[in-house]
Parts: structure tokens; C-alpha cells; sequence
């Protein structure tokens, strides 16, 4: 099955698992939002207006009286247009609030679920070429890592996937990380809570570097210390 179809797929498994999910009363601030938006978000999920759902989906949990409710009712409407590039929120930012909900500690189907769309998100998003994705590599990466805790199950994936999209995508984030030097430095998500250069340099050096043709990785004047440090 096509990585597009897979993503599919694993969109309307995500809207099954998440059906179970009753309207509650919604409170939260009243300067931010109109009672008619609170009302709007305690009813049916379909019927939440599309302008409404990037502003909440970007909203931190100090405007919700019980923000994990919230946002793990809110998952579908979410998600879906993240990943097909039609909720016009930072990514990284949405990986941000699902990490403050405590999206791990939900129902096991429900989490199952979720990690269904990452994994083939990912994999769509390596089987597109640079500019034919809803959002590049760098975000997409920075979402699943600061999302799921970890970074090298995905850059597995990514050494595994040996195709002329995923190399092109490769040369996309190296030349995007390469710049000013920023690979030296490299934080991922909204907050910059995840310290990626240790693993991403290291993997750069060693497992794709036959697919990477950019001298720099192996310049001790470039990299400085890290040079030493990386293998």
C-alpha cells in the first residue's frame, strides 16, 4: 500500500478510536474566547467551526479548566488537518501541547492509534520529494521526536528507507540544519525541548553519510569540539 494510503488509513482508524469520546462542558477563558466558542466546543466534534479548532489547537493549558480533556477530544480535528497541511499551526507546537496533555497516558487504543499516523506520516513524508509534502522534513521530524520522547526510531526508518525521495530529503534537512552552522546547536520543538545535535550529527556521520554529499561533516573547523566528540 502507497505511504499516502497508509496515512489514510491510519486517519480514519485515529477518528474510529477517538468516536468513544463524549462532549463535555467546556470552560476556559472567557477573554480569549466567547461563551458561543466554549458552547461550540462542548458539542458534537463535526460541528466545531474550522476556524476554531488552529486557535485551540495552539493554545496553552492555562486557558482550558481541564486542558487534557480537551485536547485528547480535539485529536481527531487536529491531526488530520496537521498532517495533510491544512490546520496552519506550527507543527512542532502541536507536538508541544500533545506532550502537556499527556498523550502517552491515555487509553491504549487511543495512543495506539495516534502513533499509527505518526509512523505513516513519516513514512509519507519520506516517499515525498522536498516542497511536495504538506510540511518539510525538519518539521515533520521535530514533531514525531519532541511528540514520542525520541528521535532515533524515526532516523532508523529514514536509514532504511533507501529511495531517491528519501535522499532528496536528506540533502533538504542537511542543507537546512548546515546553515550558520545551527547543526552544532540544534534544539527541536516549540520550546526547543529536545537537544538534537548528539544523535543527529552522529547519525548524519555514520549510518546515511555514503548518501550525504556534504564535506562539512567531516571538517573539525566546521563542527569545532563536536568533531571530536561525534564517531
Amino acid at each position: 500500500m502507497p505511504c499516502s494510503e497508509q496515512l489514510m488509513t491510519a486517519l480514519d482508524a485515529l477518528d474510529r478510536a477517538f468516536a468513544a469520546e463524549p462532549p463535555f462542558p467546556v470552560g476556559g477563558c472567557t477573554f480569549c474566547y466567547a461563551e458561543q466558542d466554549l458552547a461550540e466546543l462542548a458539542g458534537p466534534l463535526h460541528l466545531i467551526s474550522e476556524n476554531l479548532i488552529p486557535a485551540v489547537a495552539a493554545e496553552g493549558p492555562d486557558h482550558w479548566d481541564d486542558f487534557p480533556r480537551l485536547y485528547r477530544r480535539l485529536v481527531p480535528r487536529i491531526v488530520r488537518p496537521l498532517v495533510t497541511g491544512r490546520l496552519h499551526t506550527d507543527p512542532e507546537l502541536i507536538a508541544s501541547r500533545l506532550v502537556q496533555a499527556e498523550w502517552t497516558g491515555w487509553d491504549p487504543p487511543l495512543v495506539d492509534a495516534l502513533r499509527d499516523v505518526w509512523d505513516a506520516w513519516w513514512r509519507s513524508t519520506l516517499d515525498s520529494h522536498p516542497g511536495g509534502g504538506p510540511v518539510t522534513v525538519r518539521e515533520a521530524l521535530g514533531l514525531v521526536t519532541v511528540t514520542t520522547g525520541g528521535m532515533r526510531p524515526w532516523l532508523d526508518t529514514w536509514a532504511a528507507t533507501r529511495t531517491p525521495a528519501a535522499d532528496a530529503q536528506l540533502a533538504h534537512l542537511v542543507d537546512d540544519v548546515m546553515f550558520e552552522g545551527e547543526i552544532t546547536d540544534l534544539h527541536l520543538g516549540f520550546y526547543d525541548e529536545y537537544h538534537a545535535t548528539p544523535e543527529l550529527l552522529g547519525w548524519l556521520r555514520t549510518d546515511v553519510r555514503d548518501r550525504v554529499d556534504d564535506p562539512r561533516l567531516d571538517d573539525p573547523y566546521f563542527l569545532g569540539p563536536l568533531w571530536q566528540e561525534q564517531p
